[in-house]
């Protein structure tokens, strides 16, 4: 009988000391996550970004395009927000003034911000970006300075109304694969429905979906960024359109009810889906991402400690030799396209005795999360070979994003550099740069500046 007590007084005392563990477990801080999203198609016919050969604004919209914001809060209280946007790729001018309401409202640094663009082709034309390439007159450039003064105030509120929304939360993350992005520099498009029958296109490519999954206390999924190295031109209509990446958020929000999904993209300026130019293809792209997605979301994902590193900083990326005053003279009484709107500009500064720039303040950013998960995020078109070099000398796992805090130009590698063709030279002038190419160095440039951010993580 006293064994029987004894034994029943040990059992309750265990299940006691168990609980009360349990408790203090439950209570030990943790991620806070909070979602928000916005739409932001334009409400007038403002000229669409991306395609040169475009003679007349939108005409409509196929979906309506949006921005969407997680916001991140660590055990510590650190907090980062990250925006994703159905946009060809957020100026600097743009980004400098949320950077700016965000430090002046909410305390948030530069480093503690990453403002994704999705690169769709079907998205707005913004200020201060991209105005060689269409007959902008000036009734035009006043909608584009009000729309884009409307989508700065918009992005601030929406991160706001994201830091508002925090609530308890787990991360964790995974990777997962699709293939459709081709590397356009090595396969003619009319060449890849039979290369890829015989499985035989040419890279370099990355074909991995890193996603960062974020649910609730209950465990239910409340936001899933997720990240794919391809240009987002399946459509080129005149309707506004999220393109492959806007239908593969709207499958998996429509999958996952109550969930907010957030694109990224990867290094993918020499990528491209292939075959393109239906509506049928992008949603094809769209589902085959979004499955992509779910594979990893229904496997065992790595959980992510409740810690959060941020660093951020602006290395001057130095220009090639400007165009000569006689090369500009025969642009500018060219053909009436970009090259000669680029020359007639151009020729205007140097005349009126204005020094040209000869270096770009371009944005270099890295996250750690959990303490292990390294994120760079790059800003600029982004070409492939960089995704490649930063997951060979940091680990396999490491997650690079383009497109990101400011889209001013193509970003080659050394190799695209010297191969040319227009993600090496001629696209320079599309964005306007005062140069038909970048200095030699812009790889070592690049790479030395994300060296720089991941010692810095690493040393803390």
């Amino acid at each position: 009988m006293k064994t029987g007590r004894w034994l029943a007084r040990f059992c309750c005392s265990f299940l006691l000391l168990s609980l009360f563990a349990g408790a203090l477990v439950a209570a030990e801080p943790g991620w806070k996550a909070g979602l928000a999203k916005a739409v932001i198609t334009p409400d007038k016919p403002l000229w669409m970004a991306g395609y040169g050969g475009r003679t007349a604004p939108a005409e409509g919209k196929h979906h309506d395009i949006w921005i969407r914001a997680l916001a991140l809060e660590d055990a510590a209280g650190k907090r980062g927000v990250i925006l994703s946007s159905d946009t060809l790729g957020i100026p600097r001018g743009i980004y400098t003034a949320v950077c700016e309401q965000l430090q002046a409202k909410l305390g948030l640094s530069p480093a503690q911000i990453m403002l994704h663009a999705s690169h769709t082709h079907c998205g707005p034309v913004l200020k201060g970006a991209l105005y060689d390439i269409y007959p902008l007159d000036d009734k035009q450039l006043s909608l584009i300075d009000e729309y884009s003064d409307w989508l700065t105030a918009e992005i601030v509120k929406t991160i706001e109304q994201a830091i508002a929304n925090l609530q308890p939360a787990t991360l964790s993350r995974g990777v997962g694969q699709t293939d459709f992005a081709v590397n356009r520099r090595r396969n003619p498009e009319g060449d890849v429905p039979k290369r890829r029958a015989e499985n035989q296109l040419l890279g370099p490519d990355d074909h991995s979906v890193p996603v960062l999954a974020v649910h609730n206390a209950k465990k239910e999924l409340i936001g899933v960024f997720f990240i794919y190295a391809c240009h987002n031109t399946t459509l080129g209509f005149q309707l506004w359109s999220g393109d492959y990446a806007g239908f593969a958020e709207e499958l998996l929000e429509e999958r996952h009810p109550g969930a907010t999904a957030l694109f990224g993209m990867g290094c993918g300026a020499d990528q491209n889906p292939i075959p393109r130019r239906t509506l049928e293809l992008a949603k094809e792209y769209g589902k085959r991402l979004a499955d992509a997605v779910d594979a990893v979301l229904a496997q065992p994902m790595t959980p992510v400690a409740p810690t959060l590193q941020m660093e951020l900083e602006v290395t001057p990326l130095v220009l090639g030799p400007m165009p000569t005053r006689e090369e500009l003279k025969k642009l500018a009484g060219g053909p009436v396209n970009y090259t000669q709107r680029w020359g007639a500009r151009l020729l205007k500064e140097v005349e009126a005795g204005h020094a040209l720039p000869r270096e770009y303040p371009y944005p270099i950013q890295a996250w750690k999360l959990g303490g292990d998960q390294l994120w760079i995020t790059l800003g600029g078109e982004v070409v492939v070979d960089y995704v490649l070099r930063f997951k060979a000398e940091y680990g396999q796992d490491a997650w690079v994003s383009g497109y990101t805090n400011d889209v001013m130009a193509y970003i080659p590698s050394y190799r695209v550099l010297l191969e040319g063709g227009y993600e090496g030279q001629s696209s320079m002038m599309v964005y306007g740069q005062p140069a038909h190419r970048w200095a030699e160095d812009v790889e070592e440039r690049v790479a030395a500046g994300v060296d720089r951010l991941v010692k810095r993580l690493n040393a803390r």
